[in-house]
């Protein structure tokens, strides 16, 4: 199966540890460009993806995995991408698993893939996981995984003005997908640790506590609703 017509988009905040790394094993098991959206890092993370051969989208403020991604998707349609794949980068997603991943959404059997691993969750992330599901209807097993694959037809939804004000890709963008009657399949794939800092959705209970009142409300909100396109 051959990459063509795909961009890897990696978004990026002070990840100069483990961005080289990310990037070269990507290009090495695909053989796509790969873009680096950097959310405004104060390290070497932007010299480091540029000496690694990837395009870098810097941004001056800081949006966010989301917001970034976001800005790369755009990007992705006016270069004239038709795939793009989006990778952490700090090291969790294992490049050996581009080909499944991609498979489901290059042969047309859905128009989002996921790489799931429900292994990799903590006691807490899966309580938060079950009562996410639970109060927006989603069915996904993996519902926070940043290890995607979307074609053309996601991307266009995705880098609309009704996916611009979300902060998180779990709830609002999957919800977002799942009214416009987009397939989504999941993929099991493994993860590794995460190889510097930790998650910011899950660092305190402050931040968990944030994450899901917010969560709550956009997956209540938009549960059962579906759009009118």
């Amino acid at each position: 199966m051959a990459f063509e017509s795909t961009i890897i988009l990696i978004p990026a905040k002070n990840e100069e540890a483990s961005i080289t790394k990310v990037i070269n094993e990507a290009v090495r098991c695909s053989g796509a460009s790969v873009v680096v959206i950097d959310d405004a890092s104060t390290d070497a993370t932007v010299r480091l993806a540029r000496e690694a051969g990837a395009v870098v989208l810097p941004l001056s403020v800081q949006l966010g995995a989301w917001g970034a991604l976001q800005t790369g998707m755009r990007y992705a349609l006016k270069e004239g991408y038709r795939f793009v794949i989006t990778m952490d980068a700090d090291g969790q997603h294992e490049a050996e698993n581009l080909q499944a991943l991609f498979a489901p959404v290059y042969d047309g059997e859905a128009d989002v893939s996921i790489g799931a691993c429900i292994s990799r969750g903590s006691r807490l992330r899966k309580i938060a996981w079950v009562f996410l599901k639970w109060i927006s209807g989603l069915t996904l097993e993996d519902i926070t995984s940043g290890f995607r694959a979307y074609n053309e037809r996601a991307l266009k939804l995705l880098a609309g003005k009704e996916a611009t004000l979300l902060e998180y890709q779990d709830i609002g963008v999957l919800s977002q997908l799942k009214r416009n009657g987009l397939v989504i399949s999941e993929v099991q794939v493994d993860m590794c640790a995460r190889t510097t800092g930790q998650s910011r959705v899950y660092s305190s209970w402050m931040m968990v506590a944030y994450y899901m009142i917010q969560a709550s409300i956009l997956g209540f909100s938009k549960r059962g609703r579906r759009s009118k396109r």
